[in-house]
């Protein structure tokens, strides 16, 4: 890690008086990983743009052959700051693994990164909480005592914590380079768009992620398109027990991972299981339309997610299912058009009748992505936070 200062010597005494450029930063990412959940794609992205920008980017633990993309280490002491990417409790290392980390980074060194809003009293929005007694374990002053043992520094993935101690960091972002399909114009979009020849779009509306806290999200939006099921095309839901409600769920009591498996017959949907991070931009273009939303906590807490952003990269129409005010505070006043709101049916209907007119609210959400939520941009203010 290198610092370079600009003095003024004057009056015989030497004042530094800003710190001008930091380069060569070792960061070193823990949290469990898995190719089809948490922030895996998440951060492959730090790890080819911290490169890029001239910084070391590597996630702990033993090189794993299934993520070649990925730079491991268990060498603590080689890096400047070593950064928790925490949703769930096995998200920190077993022992001794945890010593390790603890005992080779100092506390003013070690920054938690809280996707699930942990770090907050316990709130609890129609099934979903933050804190899961029935299924961790763990008391919510548990959760409070154990961030603030770990780390001085606390992040969440919103733009307006609760807790005066947390900062501020979406964290997840938008990769332009990642964008399937990066067309000139809304007129070549919707010409594109509208081609199904040869089997080009199977479905009419994919969704990408698991079954959890989002059923009720779901069932309204089923119900609000089944008029429209023989124009749309066929459905398909991906992610982890969409097919039926899980065992464990029934024994624990745990709504929230609810299903309608006659609903879902009746409409024909079909159900896969959960699919590669890497594999998410190409599945979900083989849809025209793929809804974004957020769990109940999310949307009461404002908390962003990986999909927030990577809908934005694919072949397909995104639907805003959150929020106005999210909506603009995230995608800015160009993705209006995008969110149905209440009339889901009927603004299905029109996007279908003038495809032009929502490409162009596509494409310039895209510049807004760009200009504001670059993974080159988040990387920026990251390291703001880490010198602050």
């Amino acid at each position: 890690m290198k610092l370079l200062f600009v003095s003024n010597l004057t009056g015989g005494s030497d004042r530094v008086y800003t710190m001008m450029w930091r380069c060569g930063l070792k960061l070193l990412f823990v949290s469990r990983t898995d190719r089809s959940a948490r922030a895996i794609s998440t951060i492959t992205n730090y790890v080819q743009v911290g490169k890029q920008l001239g910084h070391e980017v590597a996630v702990f633990g033993e090189q794993r052959s299934e993520l070649p993309s990925l730079n491991w280490s268990l060498d603590v002491k080689r890096f400047d700051f070593v950064i928790f990417v925490i949703y769930m409790p096995a998200d920190f290392p077993d022992l001794p693994y945890l010593a390790q980390l603890l005992d080779g980074m100092p506390k003013e060194r070690r920054v938690i990164i809280d996707c699930n809003g942990r770090y907050n009293e316990t709130i609890r929005v129609e099934h979903d909480f933050n804190h899961l007694e029935k299924l961790d374990g763990h008391q919510g002053w548990e959760w409070l005592e154990g961030f603030e043992a770990v780390s001085d520094k606390i992040l969440q993935p919103t733009l307006t914590p609760l807790r005066p101690d947390v900062y501020s960091f979406l964290f997840h972002a938008y990769e332009a380079a990642a964008v399937a399909r990066p067309y000139t114009s809304p007129v070549q979009a919707a010409q594109a768009w509208t081609d199904t020849a040869n089997g080009a779009r199977p479905y009419g509306i994919t969704y990408v992620g698991n079954n959890w806290q989002r059923w009720t999200q779901i069932r309204c939006f089923l119900e609000a398109i089944e008029p429209l099921r023989e124009t749309l095309g066929p459905i398909c839901l991906v992610g982890w027990d969409w097919g039926k409600r899980p065992e464990w769920a029934a024994e624990l009591g745990l709504h929230g991972v609810d299903v309608d498996v006659a609903l879902l017959q009746r409409l024909g949907v079909e159900t896969r299981e959960a699919i590669p991070f890497d594999e998410v931009v190409g599945f979900m273009g083989q849809a025209r339309f793929s809804p974004v939303f957020l769990r109940p906590l999310y949307s009461h807490l404002g908390l962003v997610t990986n999909r927030t952003f990577e809908t934005f990269c694919t072949d397909t129409m995104p639907l805003l299912m959150l929020p106005d005010d999210q909506v603009e505070a995230i995608y800015g006043p160009h993705a209006r058009p995008l969110a149905p709101g209440d009339k889901v049916a009927d603004r299905l209907e029109d996007m279908m009748r003038h495809p032009e007119v929502y490409w162009d609210a596509v494409l310039k959400t895209r510049l807004h992505l760009s200009e504001h939520h670059s993974y080159q941009q988040r990387f920026k203010e990251l390291l703001a936070i880490l010198e602050s």
